[in-house]
């Protein structure tokens, strides 16, 4: 099996060391990537001084050089959001636009310097709009050059107007967890394909 390497992205607003459900689902993806021989790490971005911009350096003090070098390192990215307001969180929408100025970013061989590296998606809240949220990530994931593979993403809802959230779930609901299984195993198989055979130069 080749060695693959994923980076969860979790892009909570609660800084570490708070419990986070954004955090849990993204280390259950995490695990089960483990389990198919995919070295993972993680990093919470709200942790780091990610500053607003679509450059791939704002200059002093921004930490984004370093976490894109890790981005660019992996082979797999798990982006782990919440859902505020029926939207992706604000640490997301950064993430997203920050990761704008490598769709004019090439490699060796003058594709888009994200090719051939899978995304999968982790989506947690207490309100629908699951499915918007995965659109609205995986779209502009894809721009970059990102692949996606089948069904790759997972997600948990809690009821409206409730305030059980997915850490403070006694067991991970069975759907949910076939979910989770699926897009990790999907996304290492993917990833295994293009690291074998990856995109054409155009």
């Amino acid at each position: 099996m080749a060695d693959l390497t994923a980076l969860a992205l979790i892009c909570s607003l609660t800084p570490s060391p708070e419990p986070s459900s954004s955090e849990l689902i993204a280390r259950h993806l995490l695990g089960e990537l483990e389990s198919h021989g995919v070295r993972t790490a993680s990093l919470r971005v709200v942790d780091h001084n990610v500053m607003p911009g679509v450059q791939t350096d704002m200059g002093d003090g921004d930490a984004w050089p370093g976490i894109r070098e890790r981005i660019l390192a992996a082979d797999i990215l798990v982006l782990a959001t919440p859902i505020w307001m029926g939207h992706p969180s604000s640490i997301t929408q950064r993430v997203i636009e920050r990761l704008d100025a490598d769709l004019a970013e090439t490699d060796e061989a003058g594709r888009p310097i994200m090719y051939d590296k899978v995304a999968i998606v982790a989506v947690v809240g207490n309100e629908d709009g699951a499915h918007k949220t995965v659109a609205d990530t995986q779209q502009a994931l894809n721009d970059v050059g990102f692949t996606f593979p089948a069904q790759g993403a997972t997600y948990w809802v809690g009821e409206a107007m409730q305030t059980v959230d997915y850490k403070d779930l006694d067991t991970v609901p069975e759907k949910v967890a076939a979910t989770t299984a699926g897009a990790a195993r999907n996304a290492a198989h993917l990833a295994r394909s293009l690291k074998k055979d990856g995109y054409p130069a155009g």
